[in-house]
């Protein structure tokens, strides 16, 4: 079914590496590299929480190692920047480890590690052959960080949000109409005073550094904080995290579907990560050669196979050459058996912590992006 040409808008959002549930995601990767370093065969299923001053940490691994969950979490905490305990939640926190061994029957062979189902898309919008409210909103949460980290802009904590809202004219963008940056910061910025020159920074340092000028308009709004002045709770103190809260985030920011299965903490046998970063790719592909200006896959599988039991194609009456040619090409020529979608998005390398903030697709460091 094609969809309709008009005019709309549409917002996409993205967090900071403080975030609660960005905490939890990182944690859970950070785990899966360690064993992935070691034993590339490893398998995992980790979740975390995050709490005040508490993190959970558990999770099915099945390994020839033996890994320190504690110390790669305090590392991961450490590294994001919550070493205040003013903060409520730092690197001192109360840590329970309830990871335990993986059922042995989800281990006996090389086949899919649970049932269902994923979607890949891809379009013309952007370089990146992504949504853009989604590339820009990335874009504001990684310059966010890094001017904190920096320290370009002093007092900023690790917790921070974007939200970017895009007009669109014949289902492509055309300017943006309203930008959201929230930062939680220190107290030296409660006087009203001060808490402009923040805002003011942050629309310089940050806004204008990450977003072209061409693509926001006069009329467009810049809103930072708008609730006001950010400098009591935060983070985990203030908000509970857990493992795969943000996979519209980690995705296509709701511009295209997601079959609802995270990918923080899991390794390649589970195909909600190995499925859509592989229907990604085929998505990409058909993009990149012209076949379609906008194309979604869907990949259904079934625990223990290792192959789809069902696969589809939209390209939502974009395509410049027919559905069959498409689907020729994409699954007469692609092989995605479990086992090649492993090795040939080479998924057991431990780089899966480089992936948990700021988006797992349109980054060209890796294959499938």
């Amino acid at each position: 079914m094609s969809k309709q040409y008009h005019t709309f808008h549409f917002t996409s959002e993205s967090v900071t590496e403080g975030h609660p549930d960005k905490i939890c995601d990182r944690i859970s990767d950070a785990i899966l590299d360690a064993y992935l370093q070691k034993d590339s065969y490893s398998r995992c299923a980790i979740e975390c929480i995050v709490t005040k001053n508490q993190l959970v940490i558990a999770g099915e691994i099945s390994s020839k190692i033996k890994i320190n969950h504690e110390e790669i979490a305090r590392n991961v905490i450490l590294e994001i920047g919550y070493i205040d305990p003013l903060l409520g939640f730092h690197t001192g926190c109360d840590i329970l480890d309830l990871i335990h061994i993986q059922a042995p029957e989800l281990n006996k062979n090389e086949g899919a590690g649970d049932q269902g189902f994923v979607f890949g898309y891809a379009c013309n919008q952007t370089k990146e052959l992504m949504p853009l409210p989604i590339v820009l909103a990335h874009k504001l949460t990684h310059r966010l960080t890094e001017v904190r980290k920096e320290n370009i802009i002093e007092g900023l904590y690790p917790d921070g949000k974007s939200q970017v809202t895009v007009r669109y004219e014949n289902n492509m963008p055309v300017s943006i109409d309203n930008i959201i940056v929230s930062a939680h910061h220190s107290n030296r910025y409660k006087d009203e005073n001060q808490f402009e020159i923040l805002k003011s920074k942050i629309i310089n340092h940050v806004v204008s550094h990450a977003i072209p000028k061409e693509l926001i308009p006069d009329k467009a709004f810049i809103t930072i904080n708008p609730n006001g002045q950010w400098y009591k709770s935060g983070g985990p103190a203030a908000d509970t995290g857990v493992t795969g809260r943000k996979i519209i985030a980690d995705t296509y920011g709701g511009f295209a579907r997601h079959g609802g299965g995270a990918f923080s903490g899991k390794d390649a046998t589970k195909v909600d990560r190995s499925g859509a970063y592989m229907a990604r790719k085929l998505a990409k592909s058909i993009v990149r050669k012209r076949y379609a200006n906008e194309c979604e896959i869907q990949l259904g599988f079934a625990i223990g196979k290792t192959k789809p039991i069902s696969r589809a194609v939209k390209t939502f009456g974009t395509e410049n050459v027919s559905i069959e040619k498409i689907q020729q090409y994409l699954f007469e020529n692609s092989d995605i058996t479990l086992g090649q979608m492993i090795e040939n998005l080479n998924l057991r390398e431990p780089r899966f912590q480089e992936l948990t903030n700021y988006g797992h697709f349109g980054r060209d460091e890796f294959i499938w992006s």
